[in-house]
């Protein structure tokens, strides 16, 4: 299955790298995690009791995929700077939330022609609007799969840092897990040497006790409204503008 797994990577990395979305990118990660891992479990207990098994969404789970979608250091760069979001932060909002359709469905495909199943939750707008959990969470499901470690923006930091965005798949397909090493990037949690996405939250929602998540989705609603003409924008970014934002 090495050659499964290269081929996801490749085809993963085509479709990020040559593509004809508005937005840059940088190279993709993923990594891949046995659909009855324990730690499936647990994301009932850490995210939400509703949250989803990997045999909810296909019960021929065998493998769940998961990947990131790294945003060009313009993009970031940019929103760093604008006082409030930046217009290209939220058409890579857009342009992304699509591109992780089009790379799920050219998986599926892929898989499809092998005589596998594939499938997969939306990019986002997945949770529920009264608790704002979600019942897939694609960065939890990335973490599993040992792609990074949590900082304390709630953000999933990768080796490629947090600003981008992540999706997955389950599949038939029986693939060899990822090898999961624990590494610390979040500045704060290894060293206490950086504070910048509480000193940078514009609502004040984010502090190192927590997220108040509703003053948050308040704001990114407010967000949205400004950026109608991109479709549903409900983004900020501030928090992801630090030190991990980029690796």
């Amino acid at each position: 299955m090495l050659e499964l797994k290269e081929e996801i990577g490749f085809l993963l990395e085509q479709k990020v790298c040559h593509n004809d979305k508005k937005t840059p990118y940088r190279k993709p990660l993923v990594s891949f995690i046995a659909a009855d891992d324990p730690g499936f479990l647990k994301l009932k207990r850490v995210v939400t009791p509703n949250h989803l098994l990997p045999q909810d969404i296909l019960p021929e789970a065998k493998t769940v995929i998961a990947f990131f979608i790294p945003f060009g250091r313009e993009i970031v760069q940019e929103n760093r700077k604008a006082a409030s979001v930046a217009t290209s932060w939220a058409q890579a909002y857009v342009d992304t939330n699509q591109l992780i359709g089009e790379i799920c469905q050219a998986i599926h495909d892929l898989l499809a022609k092998k005589g596998y199943k594939t499938s997969w939750q939306p990019a986002t707008h997945n949770f529920d609007p009264k608790t704002l959990e979600a019942k897939w969470s694609h960065r939890s499901v990335a973490y599993l799969a040992g792609m990074g470690s949590f900082g304390v923006n709630r953000m999933l930091i990768t080796p490629a840092g947090c600003a981008g965005r992540f999706g997955s798949l389950v599949t038939s397909a029986v693939i060899p897990s990822s090898k999961v090493e624990r590494f610390e990037y979040c500045l704060y949690k290894k060293n206490n040497t950086c504070t910048y996405c509480v000193d940078n939250c514009p609502t004040g929602a984010l502090t190192l006790a927590g997220i108040d998540r509703k003053r948050c989705y308040a704001h990114l609603l407010e967000v949205a409204e400004g950026f109608k003409e991109l479709g549903l924008c409900d983004v900020c970014g501030k928090c992801l503008g630090g030190p991990c934002a980029l690796k």
